[in-house]
Parts: structure tokens; sequence; C-alpha cells
């Protein structure tokens, strides 16, 4: 992992192989390493790029709420630090939502874009609720009791069943987050406006990809557009971990995608 100062705060990040860039953005309580089991799929082919959002593992995690659009811009001040013009962006989960805000801010510097397992809307107002229970949960019984809770619900009930050490190994990831940074986070997501107007007005070339079995954000929250320019892609038999369920699976369709991104 390398360091660089991002708008004043330290982001770390990851930066494997050669070729067309293409930036992954890790879920809540990930960071980098959540795309360990993809990323040796996609570097023979290209420089494939992970930072650690802000808030998350390695990399600073100040104090406060956060927003979107500051995590977004972490990201392009990141790609100007690389002196990078141009890259494909996608998104796991959270990842999701800050590659909507950067596509709206910063389209000339992306030949394409993507959400695995994320969406355009907004949270509901129970989703809302939620977030300020989640903030409640990291302060009082702290960054490893609020893990425990999440990453089992992330899995397809028979991957958690069949394969626990998955399971396991996201919750170790988890554990590193920083709590002010969780929380932070929580906020960032609580307040970020719906995006499905990005997906909709946007002619590049879009990636959704959905969980058949996901139960945290199913495939009709994904695919809010069919328009030509945009692939829609289920892998079957995954959550909303896809990342570790079907590795091969995702990092196939993401090679698709790119390789048709790169023609345009």
């Amino acid at each position: 992992m390398e360091t660089v100062r991002c708008d004043g705060s330290n982001i770390c990040y990851s930066d494997q192989g050669k070729g067309e860039v293409i930036v992954l953005l890790h879920g809540f309580c990930g960071s980098a390493e959540y795309w360990e089991k993809v990323i040796p799929e996609l570097s023979g082919n290209y420089r494939v790029i992970a930072p650690d959002l802000r808030g998350h593992g390695a990399s600073e995690a100040p104090l406060g709420a956060y927003r979107i659009e500051q995590m977004a811009d972490d990201v392009l001040s990141l790609l100007n630090k690389l002196e990078i013009s141009e890259v494909i962006l996608l998104g796991h989960s959270l990842g999701g939502y800050i590659t909507l805000s950067f596509a709206q801010r910063h389209a000339s510097r992306l030949k394409g874009f993507g959400l695995i397992h994320s969406t355009g809307y907004a949270d509901s107002e129970e989703a809302k609720e939620k977030r300020l229970k989640s903030v409640s949960t990291i302060q009082n019984d702290g960054i490893t009791a609020f893990v425990d809770g999440l990453v089992p619900g992330l899995f397809a009930p028979e991957t958690a069943e069949t394969t626990p050490h998955l399971v396991e190994r996201t919750k170790e990831i988890g554990y590193k987050t920083p709590p002010q940074g969780a929380a932070g986070v929580a906020l960032a997501m609580r307040e970020r406006p719906d995006r499905r107007d990005v997906i909709s007005a946007s002619e590049l070339p879009i990636l959704l990809v959905a969980g058949g079995k996901d139960g945290l954000i199913p495939a009709e929250r994904t695919f809010t557009s069919d328009k030509k320019n945009v692939t829609q892609a289920t892998i079957a038999g995954a959550g909303h971990m896809s990342l570790y369920e079907a590795p091969e699976q995702l990092a196939a369709i993401i090679r698709e995608f790119a390789e048709a991104a790169a023609r345009r």
C-alpha cells in the first residue's frame, strides 16, 4: 500500500498491474483488501487502483460527519496526484454512492463507471433511522460488535453456512475500520441524495451488477436504467459480497465491460 495526501487527508491505496486504469472502491467497513480476490484476476491486463476510502483501513479517519461528495473528491485528488487522466470507476455498495457523485461532477475523467451491489436511490426514512442506530452502536459498543452484527447479513445464507471463512475474513477487514470513520461515513450515506438521474442521463458506458440473493440491495434497486449504454449483470448465487462469493465471475464481468468501454 502507498499513501498520498488528498485535500488535507492521507489516503492509502493499492496500485497493481499496467494498462488501462480501473479504480475499485470498496464498501462500508471494508478496505482495498475487499478486492483481494478480484485484483489478481484483472491486474494481468489492467492497472488496478484500489484506495482505502476516507475513514477506512489505513487511510485517515477525521472526526465528524463526512460527505459522499468529499469522498469522491478524495478519489479525484488521488487521480490528480498519480497524473491519471481517465479511468473506469467501479464502486461496491458505499463505493457505488461515491462513484455516482464522481460521475455527476467529473464525468470528463471517466471512460465508464459502474455500481456493484449498489444503487442510485437515496436512503428511505427507515434506512436513515438505521444509519443513526449504526452510529449509536459504533459509539456505544465499539466497531467489533458493529461489524459482527453487520457482516453475516452481507452474504447469501448458503454462502455464510458453507464457507464461514469468507465471513470471518470480511469481519477481520471490518475490525480495522476506525470507529470515528465508520460513524462519519454512516452519516454521509444517510445524507446522500438520489442519483438515479446520473445513470439515466449519462452517455458513458455503465455497468450495473446485482447479486441474485442480495438481502441489502435487491436487483430492482440496482437496475434503474436499461438504456443501450447500460450493461446489467446478475450473479445468481451471490449476496452483497460477490467480491468474495464469486470473484472470478465478477472479474469476468468487469473485464468484458472494460474491454467494451476501451473500444468506444
